[in-house]
């Protein structure tokens, strides 16, 4: 199949998914760990998320673990986002490049809740107890070339929620292709020409939250006798991950000795909201043997039925050390409409 014809079905898939987003009923609220919705890096995040098909670093991780196939060096990173209401965000990852095997990958995500008072109703204003709320993910991922132009990749996911004396647990996968051709490449070389991504993020069993704060002593005969001892205890029902799959496009349009400039497009079919699109772009400003700097800007949630989500900006710079490693510092800024507009800050190495 030529890159031509996979262009023609990848547009013609993006348009079904878009008429698909004009009639189908959505399930808002209707899954648990939403924190694997949050963007995990900040040059994704700056880029409006739009970043299935743009491998070649760590990010890919979490967008798409068959971007790791396309890795170069070895890579480790770490992601800080101070949350809404006092919750901080952490992101941390390392992948290791054999180039005989492939890119194995370990990544961390955590999402704190921070602690609060334990209130009843007989005592309002506190027990003197506190109690702490965390969320957290960890994957296992691979990802290999098939051939120079076509790579794929899987992770495997531990998902974790508790809150206080109760526990939630599931497993998940990540499953991602990535294509990349030399259609529309500036100068012919398919690593600046047309990339298609696709992945399913999320893919597990359900969660369902058990512990001793379900517990309560029961009267279950009032008029017959004081059964007040009796224990008993409320039975919760098991909830679906947030499951997504994005299938996205992106292509080097500017190509120069010092300047280079990507475009992306994404298109989101959650199982819990309506169907999107997400923009984004990156240029780059390069000096050799110096530093790398980037601009980045994009738009999440296009489309989407009363979305929070709108314009994302950020930066970033790759320090030069020696036999071609980099020290990175990438930063981006989201806005979300009512929830106010947050940073994120990307820190990483390549070795």
């Amino acid at each position: 199949m030529n890159t031509k014809s996979l262009t023609i079905i990848l547009i013609t898939g993006l348009l079904c998914t878009q008429i698909r987003a004009q009639s189908k009923p959505y399930r808002v609220g209707t899954t648990t760990a939403n924190f694997l919705e949050i963007g995990a890096e900040s040059i994704g995040s700056a880029m409006g998320e739009a970043y299935v098909s743009v491998g070649g670093d760590l990010a890919s991780i979490y967008w798409n673990p068959a971007g790791l196939s396309f890795m170069k060096l070895n890579e480790a990173q770490f992601t800080y986002q101070p949350w809404i209401a006092d919750i901080h965000f952490t992101h941390a990852a390392v992948g290791i490049v054999l180039p005989k095997y492939g890119t194995f990958a370990l990544s961390f995500t955590g999402l704190d809740y921070g602690r609060t008072s334990v209130t009843t109703l007989e005592r309002q204003e506190g027990t003197g107890e506190t109690y702490s709320a965390m969320d957290m993910a960890a994957s296992l991922a691979y990802a290999r070339k098939l051939a120079t132009w076509f790579g794929f990749g899987a992770s495997l996911k531990y998902v974790s929620s508790s809150i206080w004396h109760m526990r939630a647990s599931a497993m998940a996968v990540d499953l991602g292709v990535m294509i990349s051709t030399n259609f529309f490449s500036p100068d012919g070389k398919r690593e600046n020409g047309l990339s298609i991504g696709m992945s399913i993020s999320n893919y597990g069993t359900r969660m369902k939250y058990d512990g001793m704060d379900l517990l309560q002593p029961l009267d279950i005969s009032e008029d017959n006798g004081n059964y007040k001892d009796v224990e008993g205890q409320y039975r919760l029902q098991s909830w679906e991950l947030p499951l997504i799959f994005r299938i996205g496009v992106s292509m080097i349009p500017l190509k120069a000795d010092h300047h280079q400039l990507r475009i992306a497009v994404d298109a989101l079919h959650p199982n819990n909201n309506s169907e999107s699109i997400n923009l984004g772009g990156e240029y780059q400003l390069i000096l050799p043997g110096t530093a790398k700097f980037l601009l980045m800007t994009g738009y999440h949630g296009l489309f989407m039925d009363n979305s929070e989500y709108g314009w994302t900006f950020g930066g970033g710079i790759h320090w030069a050390l020696m036999n071609n490693k980099e020290l990175k510092l990438h930063y981006a800024y989201k806005t979300m409409d009512i929830l106010g507009n947050y940073s994120m800050f990307t820190f990483g190495v390549t070795f």
